[in-house]
């Protein structure tokens, strides 16, 4: 199977970082583009100005320092990656990003639930299972 584009999505967690990691090595050793895609709750629509713009500055701070340590990594290894930051559930919102990017693989972290827990807790590494355009690697 060939690699040409890879999506990550991050949340910031030690199990997200794991799985940037695993997918940094395989871009390395196949020459693979990185898609790093973190998304961020909606913003709520009542919000008046200027309230609205301080909530959508403070989630781009939070996002920007959020990717901070994804993007060392990318850099270090010397590995091509572009970012999307997505507003909205990231269940729905990867495997949308995966289709329309045309990757050829998800690499994602999981806590490690089992699969009852991952069901009713509505893990979003199961939804990306299920509704994955292309094959998904589950990092734990």
């Amino acid at each position: 199977m060939e690699f040409k584009k890879i999506l990550v999505p991050v949340d910031g967690s030690q199990y997200s970082m794991r799985a940037a990691r695993a997918a940094a090595d395989l871009a390395v050793s196949t020459g693979a583009e990185i898609v790093l895609v973190h998304c961020h709750k909606s913003f709520p629509s009542l919000l008046g100005e200027p309230y609205y713009q301080k909530a959508v500055s403070q989630t781009l701070k939070e996002a920007n320092e959020l990717l901070a340590p994804f993007r060392k990594l990318f850099q270090e290894k010397q590995v091509e990656f572009t970012e999307r930051l997505l507003e909205g559930p990231p269940r729905q919102a990867v495997a949308e990003v995966a289709k329309h990017e045309q990757c050829d693989l998800i690499v994602i972290g999981s806590r490690g639930l089992s699969d009852l827990e991952g069901l009713f807790l509505g893990s979003v590494t199961h939804r990306v299972l299920r509704v994955a355009p292309c094959p998904v690697m589950v990092i734990r």
